[in-house]
């Protein structure tokens, strides 16, 4: 039962206290001391709860004799895990499934004694008419999105792209290792990975970028712990592509930079000549970024806790480029924390507000001549072209440039580009490019 109750677990954490799932699921698996095995049978079954939660809904609403409503939340966390696994996986023996939750309502639900033979009525019910059931049409149940962010992401992406971009997000993404281009090459670590039992394949349009397969556990890997790669999703690498940053001794603010991926990328666009400053407002994650550009032999980036809004006077005009990857309402990634399709979007606000905060504090440090670069990992427009044309009217002194993008990707004037899931294989991503003028 632990890897079924560790997800349990992190499924009433989610619910009860807002917790965000991959975080949780993590410090779970390690404080129920799961095996690999069962590590990755809890994080299934959690994903694929998040994943499908209206889904399954629709199902239980057919299976019950009263209103899902009236439901006890942990009874019914238990019965999505349980119906998860009868109709989601083929793998899970159908005894499993129902006796596991039927022990779990008993543990969790001591004071509703109708619990467990609840419990064990649905699911029973379930396996006998899981051929019969009725298959969810609407996209809210078919993909597990709530109507009104539905609604929110058809505005921005447009109907033709939603159905697509829904699928994604309840896909299983890619592992994408970036190249240390510091220490190795994309060949030679092709080599290595496969000679350590990864699967390996050269990115279609991204370079010195590996899509990788069977990892396991990537931090115990020979080549992870020599720093010959990092994880990065391809949008993010290619956010500090269309940067071209040189190869020469240049001075580059990376003001939102946990968990590093961007300084690292820049560091490695500029051979390791350039002076990296990587900040971030927690403690603990700079102290992550600093740990990590160690790992990957990166010398010359300086972790710093930082407020992005607060101004730096040292810092005036003083870096050649700065990259301002920007708090956001996160629904460009989806498919990597599920859990951010049930946010009120109405929460969320206030974030353009401070989104433009950011920038204007960041266009302070650009140079006359220098790069800014703006970026989110959501599709909703207030948050990102709404974002750079409020900055330019009050930036006069900046303008967009056109973003040099890889051959398969249209030929882009503009300077922004807002990339969506289903589409080229990567999360979602908002892109721009601003100039200061000399």
């Amino acid at each position: 039962m632990a890897a079924r109750e560790t997800a349990l677990n992190v499924l009433i954490a989610c619910r009860k206290d807002g917790a965000w799932s991959n975080g949780v699921l993590k410090t779970y698996i390690v404080r129920d001391r799961l095996d690999k095995r069962e590590a990755a049978l809890a994080s299934r079954l959690c994903y694929g709860v998040l994943q499908n939660r209206g889904k399954l809904d629709f199902y239980l609403q057919q299976l019950l004799t009263g209103k899902l409503k009236n439901l006890h939340p942990v009874v019914r966390d238990i019965l999505h895990l349980g119906l998860y696994q009868l109709l989601e996986t083929d793998k899970i023996p159908d005894s499993a499934a129902v006796n596991e939750s039927v022990s779990l309502a008993k543990k969790y639900c001591p004071k509703l004694q109708n619990a467990p033979s609840l419990v064990n009525a649905v699911l029973r019910n379930g396996v006998r008419q899981r051929e019969t059931l009725q298959k969810p049409t609407a996209l809210k149940d078919l993909y597990s999105h709530p109507q009104n962010l539905i609604d929110l992401l058809s505005y921005y992406v447009g109907p033709q792209r939603l159905e697509a971009m829904l699928q994604a997000n309840n896909s299983a993404p890619h592992t994408f290792a970036q190249v240390n281009t510091l220490r190795t090459d994309v060949n030679t670590l092709l080599q290595q990975l496969e000679q350590e039992g990864v699967g390996a394949q050269i990115h279609p349009w991204l370079s010195d970028c590996l899509i990788l397969s069977e990892t396991g556990n990537l931090e115990k890997l020979p080549s992870f712990q020599q720093g010959l790669f990092y994880i990065q999703d391809p949008a993010a690498k290619l956010s500090v592509l269309c940067a071209q940053l040189p190869q020469k001794p240049i001075r580059i603010l990376d003001c939102c930079a946990a968990p590093g991926g961007k300084s690292f990328a820049a560091a490695m666009q500029t051979a390791g000549q350039a002076e990296i400053i990587s900040c971030d407002i927690h403690p603990h994650k700079a102290a992550l970024l600093q740990k990590g550009a160690a790992r990957l032999g990166i010398h010359r980036l300086q972790a710093q806790c930082r407020d992005a809004a607060v101004f730096e006077p040292l810092w005036e005009g003083s870096m050649d480029a700065v990259i301002a990857d920007v708090p956001c309402s996160g629904y460009g990634i989806i498919r990597k924390k599920p859990d951010i399709r049930y946010k009120d979007p109405d929460t969320m606000g206030e974030l353009p507000a401070l989104q433009l905060s950011i920038l204007n504090n960041q266009a302070r440090y650009v140079k006359k001549g220098g790069l800014l670069m703006y970026s989110t990992c959501t599709l909703v427009r207030r948050e990102n072209e709404g974002v750079v044309e409020k900055f330019l009217k009050q930036n006069p002194d900046f303008h967009t440039e056109s973003l040099p993008l890889p051959d398969n990707f249209p030929k882009n004037d503009t300077g922004m580009l807002a990339l969506v899931p289903g589409e080229y294989d990567t999360d979602g991503f908002f892109i721009c490019r601003l100039r200061r003028e000399e």
